[in-house]
This record gives structure tokens, sequence and C-alpha cells, in this order.
């Protein structure tokens, strides 16, 4: 079946930086596009970044646009999220998933467990 694990959340202050790591197994990885997604307490869960599953087509929410990275190892079957400049209002469970191109949760077929992200002042 279909697994995709995240790792490397944890509690870091403003400013710092981050690297999240999602292990896909299960499915032919370099078809499917590979998502971020976030949720705060309360919130619902919003998109942050995606890259394509063919070319190097990257988007990115206006919110982490120039801070966060995404890339992606088709020979590791792992997509990266490499988070710089950090903020309180980062902190969230961030969440991979595959699926098709774009910003919609409805787009992606599978998800990962999340990792937490916190933030402090």
């Amino acid at each position: 079946q279909v697994q995709l694990v995240e790792s490397g959340g944890g509690l870091v202050q403003a400013g710092g930086s981050l690297r999240l790591s999602c292990a896909a197994s299960g499915l032919t990885f370099s078809s499917y596009a590979m998502g971020w997604f976030r949720q705060a307490p309360g919130k619902e869960r919003e998109f942050v970044a995606t890259f394509s599953g063919s070319g190097s087509s990257t988007r990115y929410a206006d919110s982490v646009k120039g801070r966060f990275t995404i890339s992606r190892d088709n020979a590791k079957n792992t997509v990266y999220l490499q988070m710089n400049g950090l903020k309180p209002e980062d902190t969230a469970v961030y969440y991979c998933a595959a699926g098709d191109y774009g910003s919609r949760p409805y787009s992606y077929y599978y998800w990962g467990q999340g990792t937490q992200v916190t933030v402090s002042s």
C-alpha cells in the first residue's frame, strides 16, 4: 500500500530553519506531483508548496514564497521542504501528499501522517 512518512519537524526559534522530508513507498513516485500542506489548530488545511511529477514545475503559497523551497529526489522517492526564516505563524502540522499538480487538497490522493513544526517567538 502507499505510504508517505514525514520527518524533520521540531521546535525552532523565529528566524531559524528546518528541513522536512517525506519518504514515499508503494507508488510510482515520479508519476505523482508531491505537495506540502499545513494545518494550524482551529484552521483549515492550507497549501504550502508543490512539485510536479514530470518536468520541474513548482508552486508556492504567497505566505512562504522566498522563504521555503520544495525539492524532490526521484531516485530516493523523497520530497523535501526547506524552510528558512521561520515565523511563529508557520507553526502547524505539516503534511506531504501525492497526487495531481495543484494547490487544492482534493487534487491529492495520498497523505502522510504529518509532522509538527513549532516556531517560538
